[in-house]
């Protein structure tokens, strides 16, 4: 059951963002703020995110992935809102 409020969001994050602990650092954010979903690497270098949850803990990870961890340097951030669909119990590394 999807609760109110709640959001889903599909993210692309180009620039260094791979082999700097970005997906790690997503990881850990993301479960901070309640979030469920994953996070994988993908093979043009950039790092994809499904996320759902609270739409405002969804906005807030959103906006840290544009800095990220202190190592990445963030080019940019793709988003593409979508229906939740409760498919995830938590947030995890995928791959």
């Amino acid at each position: 059951m999807t609760a109110k409020g709640s959001a889903r969001a599909r993210i692309w994050v180009s620039g260094l963002v791979q082999g700097v602990a970005y997906r790690a650092f997503t990881q850990r954010t993301a479960s901070r703020q309640g979030l469920c979903g994953g996070v994988r690497n993908l093979d043009d270098g950039r790092v994809a995110v499904e996320v759902e949850g609270e739409r405002q803990a969804v906005e807030s990870l959103i906006a840290l992935l544009r800095s990220g961890p202190p190592m990445a340097r963030v080019q940019d951030v793709q988003v593409q809102w979508e229906t939740p669909t409760d498919q995830y119990g938590d947030f995890r590394i995928l791959d």
